[in-house]
């Protein structure tokens, strides 16, 4: 009998339905290492079934000790992240899952391929003021005591973003962790920081703080609430992945979002703005 034929690999996108089960499946191929990543990261193909993509695996033994988060628990947050992130609707975060792999378990999360530059969505502008389409983060030092306004895109795709990090808590949303696409779609990602008990919200894209939310945003966090009830489908997804209190205190965080009924402001317990800041 001869050998079956192989089936030639189809690569998937972020809203296939057999991504999930291509990323917890799949066999692993590291192909390098990222190297400007703060923990190890390496840059893999995932194949399984004649599919094929892309990756991103992050093994937990390559986890840096963090003062305010217990040891080994990041790529845990990182799936949590996209788990609120797929009940919001909105697919900002790619598709992640917690999986064994080549070093161990970690988290393993779709590449995303990135728009030419063009598009831009932060700027440093010399001015006192943002220009029409653009919302004002504060004044930056650029060296020679100079100083520069940080600005960035009124986009609707930053403000959904805005409010999910509020959600998930999000102690690092810098500028490198924005992933425009081509085909005009966005992603964050790195959510190794999320998820605290504590307000450590530390974000580029305090834009909106303090106007008030969507009618959309509202109606979203409407559906996070009921998914957080107990024995709701979040709160389900998100218990082994993240603490009782984390999950709590998420549930919390959607509570006084719609209490409210505005984006949040900084809280003056942390640094509002993550260093560095790209």
């Amino acid at each position: 009998m001869s050998a079956p034929e192989r089936i030639p690999p189809r690569s998937v996108s972020a809203d296939d339905p057999a991504v999930a089960v291509l990323l917890a499946e799949g066999e692993l191929t590291v192909r390098g290492r990222i190297r400007e990543a703060s923990n190890a990261a390496l840059y893999c193909t995932v194949t399984h079934e004649g599919l094929e993509a892309a990756c991103v695996y992050k093994p937990v033994a390559g986890e840096r000790p963090l003062w305010d988060f217990p040891d080994g628990t990041l790529a845990g947050r990182e799936v949590a992240a996209y788990e609120v992130s797929r009940a919001t609707g909105w697919g900002l975060v790619p598709p992640t899952v917690l999986r064994d792999g080549p070093y161990g378990e970690g988290m393993c999360q779709l590449w995303i391929e990135t728009a030419p530059a063009g598009a831009e969505l932060l700027a440093l502008v010399d001015a006192e003021e943002p220009e029409p389409g653009w919302k004002a983060v504060g004044f930056a030092e650029v060296g020679e005591g100079r100083t520069a306004l940080l600005v960035h895109a009124d986009d609707e795709r930053l403000r959904r973003l805005s409010v999910l990090d509020a959600v998930i808590n999000n102690a690092d949303r810098k500028g490198g962790h924005l992933l425009p696409t081509a085909d005009g779609l966005l992603y964050g990602i790195d959510h190794g920081v999320t998820f605290n008990v504590e307000d450590k919200l530390r974000t580029l894209l305090w834009g909106w703080a303090g106007e008030p939310l969507t009618e959309e945003a509202l109606d979203v966090l409407k559906g996070l609430r009921k998914a957080l009830a107990d024995g709701g489908t979040l709160t389900t997804a998100l218990t082994p992945l993240i603490t009782p209190a984390e999950v709590d205190a998420a549930r919390a965080r959607v509570e006084a979002l719609l209490t409210s009924g505005v984006h949040p402001e900084p809280g003056g317990r942390w640094p509002a703005i993550p260093w560095p800041p790209v």
